[in-house]
């Protein structure tokens, strides 16, 4: 029997954007740039995580929503 689990592709791309977060941090913070431009790269990319985030997390609650729906829809006509 076929599967369709959306969830798995949501924390799946969650996952694989805090790994690509953190990658980043530290390659900047290695990186051989003054203190303050460092922390303001650090800054900027936190946001920029903290942004794409947000929208994944957008996503999932318009995906979960219509399943819900869907889902609704196809037991009314059940009934």
């Amino acid at each position: 029997m076929a599967r369709n689990d959306e969830s798995g592709g949501g924390a799946t791309l969650a996952a694989f954007l805090l790994g690509a977060i953190a990658g980043a941090a530290v390659a900047l913070m290695y990186a051989p740039a003054p203190g303050d431009e460092t922390r303001r790269r650090v800054a900027e990319r936190a946001r920029e995580g903290r942004d794409q985030a947000n929208r994944a997390i957008e996503r999932g609650k318009a995906a979960f929503e219509k399943a819900r729906r869907q889902s609704e829809e196809a037991a009314e006509d059940a009934l």
